[in-house]
């Protein structure tokens, strides 16, 4: 199954959808460019319609513009959520007068200490942005690159930094990691609230230096997060969901940065699973057993008819785990969440 066979559904999708802006209510995510991508990458192009269909009235149109964001006032815009027009304008500049890759490599770091905004669906919706323009000869059109001026705009004007987290000891593995995680304290409601109520995580992956280690153990974390959502996702369905995806996003971005900038991805994705994990997991774990053994193709298939984007942006993680394990976790998500009406 590769994004690449697409025969324009999802350009088709994208452009459809970039009339829209990339949040609802005030800060809820548009998740709909990255479920579309999703669907293509797993054989589902043909479905990519009938979803955003289902998924419109979610859609608020493109915010207004402010005022443009240059390479001399960048600084002063990051982190504004007003600028999403000029933010989009900028990168939408930056990306026709220079190479995709070059443009994030230049903006990764900058972007990456902020990787918490828009609850992390901004790092999220540039990976699966990166993920559509490596897809094969198709992959470099305009409608994959104006996704990523979208993608790279709502990271920077919802670019979020985390400060004051007290180091606690870590363990060799990113599962006991997780599992060392302390939750936060009670009382505390939303996203920003409770990311603000993160104190102390554990550490791991800080000593990594070589590239191939960094990925190496970023895939560990990916796999290590997505299989716990099986026993633990009950804590909160919908938000632990991100303990898996958004560290996916930053490993699916690595083979198109310079690998100098590997291993400092490797700890801020371990930052923000760890800070999800603190924000939502519950207290225990329970046994999972899925209710069937699936294949990869089924799995994607009962997710794409549940249709939550959430569920389904798990699944398109899982499949990339690719473990039995794995698609157990994307079979929770489908057993607990609330259907796409």
């Amino acid at each position: 199954m590769e994004t690449s066979s697409t025969s324009g559904q999802l350009e088709e999708a994208l452009e459809r959808l970039h009339a829209s802006g990339p949040e609802r209510g005030g800060w809820l995510s548009n998740h709909a460019p990255m479920v579309v991508e999703s669907l293509a990458a797993h054989g589902q192009a043909g479905a990519v319609h009938r979803w955003v269909d289902l998924y419109r009235d979610k859609l608020e149109d493109f915010p207004d513009r402010v005022a443009p964001v240059t390479d001399d006032n960048w600084p002063s815009a990051l982190g504004d959520p007003r600028r999403i027009a000029d933010w989009t304008d900028h990168f939408s500049r930056a990306l026709a007068e220079r190479p995709w890759r070059s443009v994030l490599a230049q903006w990764w770091p900058r972007l990456l200490p902020g990787l918490y905004g828009g609850a992390t669906h901004t790092v999220i919706r540039v990976g699966h942005a990166v993920r559509a323009l490596e897809s094969g000869e198709s992959g470099e059109n305009a409608p994959r690159i104006t996704e990523l001026a979208h993608a790279l705009g709502y990271w920077a004007a919802r670019h979020q930094p985390v400060t004051g987290v007290a180091p606690l000891p870590g363990a060799p593995s990113a599962t006991a990691s997780l599992d060392a995680v302390p939750a936060i304290e009670a009382g505390h409601m939303g996203f920003r609230d409770r990311l603000g109520a993160v104190r102390r995580l554990p550490v791991w992956g800080e000593d990594v230096t070589d590239p191939e280690t960094a990925r190496d153990r970023l895939t560990e974390l990916v796999r290590a997060a997505t299989h716990r959502y099986a026993t633990h996702g009950h804590g909160e369905p919908t938000m632990l969901v991100h303990a898996a995806t958004a560290p996916n996003a930053v490993l699916r971005a690595l083979g198109s940065l310079p690998r100098e900038l590997w291993a400092p991805s490797l700890r801020a994705a371990w930052s923000a699973s760890a800070a999800v994990t603190a924000m939502y997991a519950p207290a225990e774990p329970v046994a999972y057993t899925p209710p069937a053994r699936l294949t990869a193709e089924e799995v994607m298939e009962r997710a794409l008819a549940h249709g939550d984007e959430h569920v389904i942006k798990l699944t398109d993680t899982a499949l990339d785990v690719g473990d039995d394990q794995a698609l157990a976790a994307a079979l929770r998500s489908v057993e607990m969440s609330e259907p796409l009406a």
